[in-house]
């Protein structure tokens, strides 16, 4: 797990309503986590929210173009909100809210979160100057 993406992911908190949110790989592996939510939970949702990207992807024919690209997932339960989408290749952010969240708010501030964290997934590590010789 990446500990330095947390603090990006503690940015979804701040809309009111957001819980919790995680950065997962596509197989399922959970690659961060906002600081105050448990890892094992945060184990168990990584690998629930692979299945259910995979099970959204598979039904774009539903919508009559098996071409059409998957761009979110929304899933709603008595108790609140759980919204997952893309976060580059091979990546997805999870974000679980309470019901009474703006989900135009929520949704705006993880599409800016997606940015940030595909300019610090793909930034390539520096190189250490001082120690050419």
């Amino acid at each position: 797990m990446n500990d330095d993406l947390s603090w990006m992911l503690d940015s979804a908190l701040e809309i009111p309503g957001a819980l919790h949110a995680v950065l997962i790989s596509a197989d399922g592996l959970l690659m961060a986590r906002t600081q105050d939510f448990d890892k094992d939970d945060a184990d168990r949702v990584a690998a629930a929210m692979s299945g259910v990207q995979s099970l959204s992807r598979s039904l774009a024919f539903f919508c009559e173009d098996p071409q059409m690209r998957w761009r979110q997932t929304l899933v709603e339960f008595d108790g609140g909100w759980v919204f997952l989408i893309s976060a580059g290749e091979g990546a997805y952010l999870g974000v679980s809210a309470s019901p009474d969240v703006d989900m135009a708010d929520i949704s705006f501030r993880m599409q800016q979160l997606v940015g940030q964290l595909g300019k610090a997934l793909t930034t390539p590590p520096r190189e250490n100057l001082g120690a050419r010789s």
